[in-house]
C-alpha cells in the first residue's frame, strides 16, 4: 500500500483527509513542516498532501522546495493544499516543485482521485 503524509497545522483538515484517503493508503501525520521534514527523511514516503501556511520554521513552500531538490526525495509527489489561491500563490508552488495545488475549501474525493492516479492507486487501494 502507498503511504502518504498529510501536512497540516489544523488537526480537522487532517482529519477530513484522512477520511477521505484511508482506504486507499497507508497514512502519515504531521502539524508542521519541521516534524514534517523528520517524518520524509525517516520513512520516505509516496506522496505528501502539504499545507502551505504553518507555523514554525519553514512552511509549506520552503518544505516543498526542499523536497524536490533534494535528488533522494525528489520523486515524491507532493501536493500543496492552501487558503492561498492566487495566480501568484499558484506560480509559486509550481517554482517550488509541487506536483499540484489545491485551493481550500478542496474537495476531498477530488484529492483522493488525484493521488489515485499519480500514484497508480486502484479504489481498492492495489496497484493500478
Amino acid at each position: 500500500m502507498k503511504r502518504v503524509l498529510i501536512v497540516d497545522d489544523h488537526s480537522s483538515i487532517r482529519k477530513m483527509i484522512r477520511l477521505a484517503l484511508s482506504n486507499r493508503f497507508a497514512l502519515e501525520e504531521a502539524g508542521n513542516a519541521d516534524v514534517a521534514y523528520a517524518q520524509i527523511l525517516a520513512e520516505r514516503p509516496d506522496g505528501i498532501v502539504l499545507d502551505v501556511m504553518m507555523p514554525g520554521s519553514m512552511n509549506g513552500f520552503q518544505l516543498c522546495e526542499r523536497i524536490k531538490r533534494d535528488r533522494a526525495l525528489a520523486l515524491m509527489h507532493v501536493v500543496l493544499i492552501t487558503a492561498c489561491g492566487q495566480i501568484e500563490d499558484q506560480e509559486l508552488g509550481r517554482a517550488v516543485g509541487a506536483d499540484a495545488y489545491f485551493v481550500k475549501p478542496f474537495s476531498p474525493l477530488a484529492l483522493a482521485r488525484h493521488l489515485g492516479e499519480a500514484l497508480r492507486i486502484g479504489p481498492d487501494g492495489r496497484a493500478a
